[in-house]
């Protein structure tokens, strides 16, 4: 397969999660991150995709010891997203090792602020965050859908130089019932230079195939790995 994979740690309260379409009434602790993150490298992973959702609901980081604990006791590459709010928050998460940030909240909110930090930190360290509910935008941990249509918001952070996506389609996410492939595909015509990261709903080995014959060039999943139905040696191997 080329499409790159991508395991994701949740964290609340210091603790490896997951959440259904991101209620957070409806959370399954996992153990300790750092834990899995360390099992993630052993398996031959490269990249971690890893979110402080007490950040995304307290809007600022919470969780950057957990952050730093990873990127100190493993060589992974980790992206970090969650409560990225402010040049202090941003300053915050690249001190604590994170290689990239996720933001997609401030992109809506405070378009200047994402675009000073694009220009600042260069494109390869900046993921737009679009997540995706009803064809609409989600902010501040999903607790709040913006007016912004998903295409003409991507649009107008591609001609800003955004070359990075992360794509959830959230009521797929956690759900394990399959990833949004349509969407994905429409993302892809419409910018196919884009590296799109595809977020929600995988389920098995399968889906993972799925993405990788539409050509989606990464994609995130994390619930399956903890439910036990992707055999992630198998994944590496091929």
């Amino acid at each position: 397969m080329k499409i790159e994979l991508i395991p994701a740690i949740d964290i609340i309260n210091g603790q490896c999660v997951r959440l259904t379409k991101g209620d957070y009434d409806q959370k399954t602790v996992y153990g300790e991150p750092l834990d899995m993150a360390l099992e993630f490298e052993r398996i031959g992973f490269q990249r971690l995709h890893v979110v402080d959702l007490d950040g995304a609901k307290s809007k600022h980081i919470v969780n950057e010891n957990v952050l730093k604990a990873i990127t100190t006791e493993t060589r992974l590459t980790v992206d970090f997203g969650g409560g990225i709010k402010t040049d202090e928050d941003i300053e915050k998460a690249f001190a604590a090792g994170a290689a990239m940030v996720t933001v997609g909240s401030v992109a809506v909110t405070n378009p200047d602020s994402f675009m000073g930090w694009l220009e600042k930190f260069g494109a390869e360290r900046i993921i737009l965050g679009a997540d995706v509910r009803h064809g609409k935008i989600s902010i501040n941990g999903w607790k709040e859908d913006s007016g912004e249509d998903l295409l003409p918001f991507l649009q107008k952070y591609v001609d800003a130089g955004v070359r990075n996506v992360l794509c959830t389609e959230i009521s797929k996410d956690g759900t394990l019932a399959g990833p949004a492939i349509d969407l994905y595909q429409r993302i892809m015509e419409a910018y196919p230079e884009l590296h799109l990261i595809a977020s929600g709903g995988v389920s098995s080995k399968e889906d993972i195939e799925a993405l990788d014959a539409a050509g989606i060039p990464a994609v995130v999943f994390g619930k399956a790995i903890y439910e036990g139905r992707i055999d992630l040696k198998e994944l590496i191997v091929e």
